[in-house]
């Protein structure tokens, strides 16, 4: 499933159903939300899982209430991103009002695979994008996708070889990779039903653990295309790295979980 949905139009993630009707909640509804969660819960982190965390004007008058009630200073705050729609005084606006973590969806470096899942980026934006993260002091993370029935394994191989390069530069802080999962009611399940891809429609194999597409690739090679993608953090850069950047107790404790 992709992480930076964009308002329901990507067609592996969305519900065909959702967009271009849609609803979301204030600012002030969810400053007053996360008020209530330190006075009463004293909570220290929020991972908003939203499909993508609104952009715009929205987003200026939220890390504005986040700064003027003083909850940058009592929490770190988390969310999904998209690729392509901040500008470098966004990141740096979030960073003041206490954000922590951006989960990109990179999903795939391949341009015909970002156009056929209505992305609506180039493979550029996902490059500028983290660069521009970094400098503002947050923490990208990746999610790539493998597994595509147009995929060949060249192209993940150029995914995870992006994904890697953007960690290596210090771009990128974590990355995910997982098996991409068509779900009932979205545009990518109903190609698969229609061109005869889907291996199964046991709805328990449909956790990202499995591949339910045929595919270039087979199952095995998909498996160790995503797992081999981990061995990335076990490496001295990434331990030193990641002990350098530690300005807390607080991120030992993220590190060690």
């Amino acid at each position: 499933v992709g992480r930076d949905c964009w308002w329901g139009k990507c067609s592996f993630s969305s519900w065909t159903t959702t967009y271009p009707r849609f609803r979301t909640r204030t600012p002030e509804s969810l400053l007053s939300e996360i008020g209530m969660l330190i006075e009463r819960y004293h909570v220290r982190e929020v991972f908003d899982d939203t499909g993508t965390f609104p952009t715009g004007q929205w987003l200026t008058k939220f890390c504005e209430g986040m700064i003027e009630h003083g909850f940058n200073e009592k929490i770190r705050f988390s969310c999904n991103m998209r690729f392509g729609v901040l500008k470098q005084e966004h990141y740096v606006l979030m960073r003041k009002a206490g954000f922590r973590m951006l989960l990109f969806g990179l999903e795939s470096a391949n341009q015909n695979t970002l156009d056929r899942l209505n992305k609506g980026i180039q493979v550029g934006d996902i490059i500028r994008g983290c660069e521009m993260a970094k400098k503002a002091d947050l923490e990208p993370h990746l999610t790539v996708m493998v597994g595509y029935p147009w995929e060949t394994k060249e192209d993940a191989i150029k995914t995870l070889s992006l994904a890697k390069e953007l960690f290596r530069k210090g771009y990128a802080d974590t990355l995910q990779a997982t098996v991409v999962v068509p779900y009932p009611g979205t545009p990518l399940f109903e190609e698969c039903k229609e061109h005869g891809w889907l291996k199964t429609e046991n709805w328990e194999e449909y956790d990202m653990r499995y591949s339910t597409m045929h595919s270039p690739i087979d199952e095995k090679e998909i498996k160790e295309l995503t797992q081999g993608l981990y061995k990335i953090f076990f490496s001295p850069r990434y331990i030193l790295r990641k002990i350098i950047s530690m300005r807390s107790m607080d991120d030992l404790y993220f590190m060690k979980k």
